[in-house]
């Protein structure tokens, strides 16, 4: 499966965008929308040079199938579009949970896989972040949207 509109949009709206390196909330060299690695797997530096969004849109499209791929493979039973989506744009923010991908291609329950999107993955330098509690809260309600 490939990420959707709404998917991208999410996963935009997230991230933000910035065309000079940052250090994110977990202390990462980041660019562009929220690129913590180049094409090809060179690691952002602070010493980057700036990008316009138009470098900051072909470095997310380039590393969006990366997460993609790892969803696709993680998997192993059918996802809706929105559920989809909702995992690439989780992935991408956190690298991938193996704990989230067995409780789904076990076909837990919906409570189970809800409670462990809205309460986990939401600290960054040991702090509770309200932009990762609403980030979470919106995967979850995609997962689980007709």
């Amino acid at each position: 499966m490939k990420t959707s509109k709404k998917g991208i949009d999410l996963i935009l709206s997230f991230e933000g965008f910035s065309s000079k390196p940052y250090l994110d909330s977990a202390n990462i060299p980041t660019i562009g929308y929220g690129n913590t690695y180049y094409p090809g797997g060179k690691k952002v530096t602070m010493k980057d040079a700036a990008i316009s969004k138009e470098r900051g849109a072909e470095l997310f499209s380039a590393v969006l199938p990366t997460y993609e791929k790892i969803v696709n493979n993680k998997i192993k039973v059918a996802l809706t579009q929105n559920q989809f989506d909702a995992l690439v744009s989780h992935t991408y923010n956190t690298g991938g949970s193996d704990t989230l991908f067995a409780l789904i291609n076990k076909k837990s329950g919906s409570e189970i896989i809800k409670d462990w999107f809205t309460s986990r993955y939401i600290t960054a330098g040991g702090k509770v972040l309200n932009g990762l509690i609403r980030r979470r809260k919106a995967e979850a309600e995609l997962f689980f949207s007709k």
